[in-house]
């Protein structure tokens, strides 16, 4: 089996081309998916982010609003860059090693399940997390900031100009595409059509293949 990790900063278009990695073949799981069920009232995670981040970060039905715990982790840009950073680096301190112990168990019961699988682990963080050396191959997905902006706005439902401020401000607690790009296997490119992605996508996961197939 082939551990493969797909990284990219937010709004590269990370789950747009792990789609099209599973329609050739690939197996995949989302770390936001596994995040999320992990915060889910009764989970040792959830309890911790609501100890931490307080009860206004709740629904009415006490599950966690992202949303609402996103504006509480990255605070307002007039916020001091140290304390934004405090808080975003405690919220991964209580959720980055539960989200890697699941994707590690993912994998092994993808190789249990086919040898020769990809086994691919869709993931913002994986580098910034230390969990580079999990993987077998690592592909970074990179987008100029202004196509970031636009598909964050869609996604938020939120006007273009709030949506380039939070773009920037949740970049910073990232590490930039060209530090990204240095720890690559492959680089996608995603600034441009979707068929000019998909062909690069063709292209990586015939490398992918051989590799698994080999393996």
């Amino acid at each position: 089996m082939l551990k493969v990790g797909l990284t990219g900063g937010i709004a590269a278009g990370k789950s747009v081309v792990g789609e099209m990695f599973v329609a050739l073949g690939a197996r995949l799981v989302q770390a936001d998916r596994i995040a999320h069920s992990l915060m889910q009232p009764g989970e040792a995670v959830y309890n911790q982010v609501v100890l931490h981040f307080g009860g206004e970060i709740l629904n009415p039905d006490l599950s966690i609003n992202r949303a609402k715990l996103a504006e509480v982790a990255f605070g307002p840009p007039t916020d001091p860059a140290s304390k934004r950073a405090s808080r975003i680096e405690e919220l991964n301190r209580i959720v980055h090693p539960v989200v890697i112990r699941s994707q590690d168990e993912w994998m092994q019961d993808m190789g249990r399940q086919d040898p020769h699988a990809v086994a691919i682990v869709e993931a913002a963080l994986i580098l910034e997390a230390g969990a580079g050396e999990r993987f077998d191959r690592l592909i970074v997905v990179t987008c100029h900031t202004d196509q970031r902006a636009a598909r964050f706005a869609a996604r938020q439902k939120i006007d273009l100009e709030a949506a380039r401020k939070e773009v920037v401000l949740r970049m910073a607690a990232q590490l930039p595409d060209e530090e990204k790009v240095k720890s690559a296997d492959y680089v996608i490119a995603n600034s441009g059509s979707l068929e000019h992605t998909r062909e690069q996508v063709r292209k990586v996961w015939k490398h992918l293949s051989i590799e698994a197939e080999k393996s």
